[in-house]
């Protein structure tokens, strides 16, 4: 097992301040959740197909039909993820939702455990401390409306979609390059959210040049330099340690949401926050940094 390096660490950080713009951005738009999601995913496809075209064309006309079966797989649970998250912004504050998108680490820990990965003790004590962080901010959410607290059952049902994604990724990039997984990922995430969203009836087009705007720069943040970069490292730290990282996106998203769109949690919501952090903090420091991603 070795240390993080530097570079894996700047491209950690990149990674989460592109997705801490997410929420904040997406929140602030007039555009149907299920359409963000779709343009989000197809902008991506779009921009990497070239690229992918010139300098992978070999590597993706021999990917067998396993591989192609888990990128599409993992292309699935990104579209979950990014279905129900986005439409819990319409129903929760953006720190709320965030927090409990974020959660997946929960869900990769209990994937470890459930195929027989040894577990540290002190992890498990800090994914319980964040639960119960995730379960003061629920609370809160709860006095205000069902409505929020059902927001918050969407991002966190956001969060076993993109746990899922995390862990398919860490698999299908041992065989892959970057590119080409995330070409096939982001192309089955757009097609299937294209048929989500024509189904819900939700408008594809006829949107403002503000509202076209927003949605460039979700695509060229948070997807391309968010999510590409989280599958880029997946080579070579693990599933977990992604989940963790991603967990700064709560306060990222958090104060961007307070300074742009007025959105200060209460002193209970921010406490539900700190625990969260907490949670995280000790995970990190009693796991290892950098570990073989799983192939199990």
């Amino acid at each position: 097992m070795t240390r993080i390096d530097l570079r894996t660490l700047v491209l950690l950080a990149v990674g989460v301040g592109a997705v801490s713009l997410a929420a904040p951005l997406m929140a602030s738009m007039a555009v149907p959740a299920l359409a963000i999601a779709f343009w989000r995913n197809g902008l991506a496809t779009v921009a990497i197909a070239p690229v992918a075209a010139v300098r992978n064309r070999a590597e993706i006309g021999s990917l067998d039909r396993r591989q192609v079966l888990t990128v599409a797989l993992a292309g699935c649970c990104l579209a979950a993820h990014f279905g129900f998250w986005i439409s819990s912004l319409a129903m929760t504050s953006v720190a709320s939702s965030t927090a409990f998108v974020s959660l997946q680490v929960l869900w990769v820990v209990g994937y470890d455990l459930a195929r027989g990965a040894a577990v540290r003790t002190r992890v498990l004590g800090g994914v319980a401390l964040a639960t119960i962080g995730a379960l003061v901010v629920s609370g809160v959410d709860f006095s205000i409306s069902t409505r929020a607290l059902a927001g918050d059952g969407l991002a966190l049902a956001g969060s076993v979609g993109v746990a899922a994604y995390a862990i398919i990724g860490g698999r299908a990039r041992q065989t892959m390059s970057t590119t080409t997984y995330t070409l096939g990922c982001y192309g089955t995430a757009a097609a299937v959210l294209l048929v989500a969203a024509l189904v819900r009836g939700q408008a594809l087009t006829g949107y403002g040049p503000g509202q076209w705007w927003r949605l460039g720069l979700l695509a060229a943040t948070a997807q391309l330099l968010g999510h590409s970069v989280f599958n880029h490292l997946l080579d070579r730290v693990s599933p977990m340690v992604v989940s963790l990282t991603i967990l700064l996106e709560i306060p990222g998203a958090s104060l961007i949401a307070a300074a742009w769109l007025g959105q200060v949690p209460g002193l209970a919501a921010v406490l539900g926050l700190v625990l969260i952090l907490a949670g995280m903090a000790v995970v990190i420091s009693s796991a290892p940094p950098s570990v073989e991603v799983p192939a199990g």
